[in-house]
């Protein structure tokens, strides 16, 4: 499955928001101060954020060969596959 670089970046963003909202909930609830919560909850969303891309990274290097086996295999089907031409479509 192929998903454009500007999906995974909006993808990442929105996991880590949602942590950092998870975060931010949890630790207004606990006896705190307010510098200590927004602290925390801008390293937590910061540390998802990080933790996501390396994540997409890994996965990329590991689907290397995959995926340009399967841009060869595309290559190569879209090769085989004959034209049809304007003539071939008047015949009876």
């Amino acid at each position: 499955m192929y998903i454009s670089p500007r999906s995974v970046q909006v993808r990442n963003l929105f996991i880590a928001i949602a942590n950092g909202s998870i975060t931010l909930v949890i630790l207004l609830i606990a006896p705190l101060g307010l510098m200590a919560v927004i602290v925390n909850t801008a390293l937590v969303a910061a540390a998802t954020y990080g933790t996501a891309i390396a994540s997409d990274r890994i996965i990329l290097y590991l689907q290397g060969d995959r995926a340009s086996s399967a841009a060869e295999r595309s290559r190569i089907q879209s090769i085989d596959q004959p034209s049809i031409e304007s003539n071939e479509l008047d015949r009876p």
